[in-house]
């Protein structure tokens, strides 16, 4: 369910208070826990270190992301490989294919 028009997005203000004391296109990365703030065009050009519940992952806020949320962006689940036999054997047939191409030659010609 979306949130009421007339209450307008929402956007944290500790955030925000924060953004204004950094220039935008600095290194310094602004570390938040409020994932569900939306992002707003003064965001733009910072780089906020958003919490996925284990660490913070640097997010660089670009013009396509303006109304999105910050958590969109910091995934809290880490996807490692989809599981089974199929999956066994065609990693196996990778490594075998990938150990058996000859390697490219680093000598310059011309």
């Amino acid at each position: 369910m979306s949130r009421s028009s007339k209450k307008g997005p929402y956007v944290n203000e500790r955030l925000l208070q924060k953004l204004s004391k950094e220039k935008p296109g600095t290194r310094a990365v602004i570390k938040t826990w409020a994932r569900s703030s939306m992002i707003s065009p003064e965001m733009v050009g910072y780089t906020i270190g958003v919490h996925n519940g284990k660490d913070h992952i640097a997010v660089t806020i670009n013009e396509d992301m303006i109304g999105h949320r910050l958590g969109e962006f910091s995934p809290t689940r880490k996807f490692i490989r989809h599981g089974g036999k199929m999956q066994k054997e065609q990693e196996q047939k990778a490594k075998t294919a990938a150990a058996a191409a000859p390697a490219p030659s680093s000598k310059k010609t011309g």
